[in-house]
């Protein structure tokens, strides 16, 4: 994770995202940074993925759920970027997410 409005991404630390897609289903897990674990089911359409996701806090263990919508972007340097608009607390949010660059 690069970015996001619900909290301030550690540089050091940040979420780790991993997915998958078979058919244009999509599924996978993420963690680290302010998670302690999160999950997610979907669709992938073209450019656009819509996911459920649920997550648990470190903070204090609260249980997260909800929608949301990315769309595929590639970077100048060809990884592939997600913008990801999603709704939390009751306000619409963003975060971006970009691959991993090969080491």
């Amino acid at each position: 994770m690069v970015s996001s409005t619900t909290s301030a991404v550690d540089p050091d630390a940040p979420s780790v995202f991993e997915y998958f897609e078979r058919d244009g289903a999509i599924w996978g897990g993420y963690e680290g940074d302010t998670v302690t674990f999160g999950k997610f089911v979907g669709t992938r359409t073209g450019d656009t993925i819509w996911v459920s996701f649920v997550h648990v806090l470190k903070a204090d263990g609260t249980v997260v759920t909800g929608d949301g919508e990315s769309e595929l972007e590639l970077t100048d340097d060809g990884r592939i970027r997600l913008v990801e608009h999603y709704e939390m607390h009751g306000l619409p949010q963003l975060s971006v997410v970009e691959e991993i660059p090969a080491a």
